[in-house]
């Protein structure tokens, strides 16, 4: 094979070829690959949602409401068991973690309580802020089986009823500030 001889035309047409496989490999790649990204995104909210509210016989990814809140989209999901709501499953969030975004799935019952609370995404500080998740610690817990009416989200130190994680207040905080943003959606939603 002739050498080619080295000059700014060349040098152009090399990389635009490249640049053109490279990108066409990357198509090929996305397209192959984002049905199976959102099929296990879905089983993920799925699962999330059966656990965090009672056993229901609808489907409540099709029973939703979306609300706008500081820019960011959260998703009501109501959970039914013979046409009457069993529980509401809230897909919320907060800036405020130490490393910004936390979404948190929250389910209240009808009358307030908490049902459960599962992480749907956090980058805390391994060790310390990720213990806001179950597989880490069981400060989730603490808020299960509690009426929202008498219960202060806050941690402790700030006169509410939350025991912070240790050296992980940060977190604590923000998780405290997603479950008071799902329990004013829940007080709106159930006001309607």
């Amino acid at each position: 094979m002739a050498k080619r001889e080295s000059n700014f035309i060349n040098m152009v047409s090399t990389l635009f070829i490249i640049a053109l496989i490279s990108s066409s490999l990357l198509g090929v790649v996305y397209e192959r690959t984002k049905g199976p990204i959102a099929k296990v995104a879905l089983d993920k909210k799925t699962k999330a949602i059966a656990q965090v509210v009672p056993a229901f016989d609808n489907n409540p990814l099709e029973d939703t409401r979306i609300i706008d809140i500081d820019g960011e989209a959260v998703t009501v999901y109501f959970a039914k068991k013979q046409n009457k709501i069993v529980g509401l499953a809230i897909d919320t969030f907060t800036l405020k973690g130490f490393s910004g975004l936390v979404r948190l799935m929250v389910g209240i019952l009808p009358d307030g309580t908490i049902k459960n609370i599962v992480v749907l995404s956090a980058n805390e500080t391994p060790g310390l802020g990720d213990k806001i998740q179950k597989s880490k610690s069981n400060f989730s817990d603490q808020f299960n089986g509690k009426n929202l009416d008498r219960f202060t989200l806050k941690v402790k130190q700030d006169g509410g009823d939350v025991d912070a994680i240790t050296a992980a207040t940060i977190s604590s905080r923000a998780f405290c500030d997603a479950v008071q943003r799902a329990y004013e959606i829940y007080l709106q939603e159930i006001k309607k």
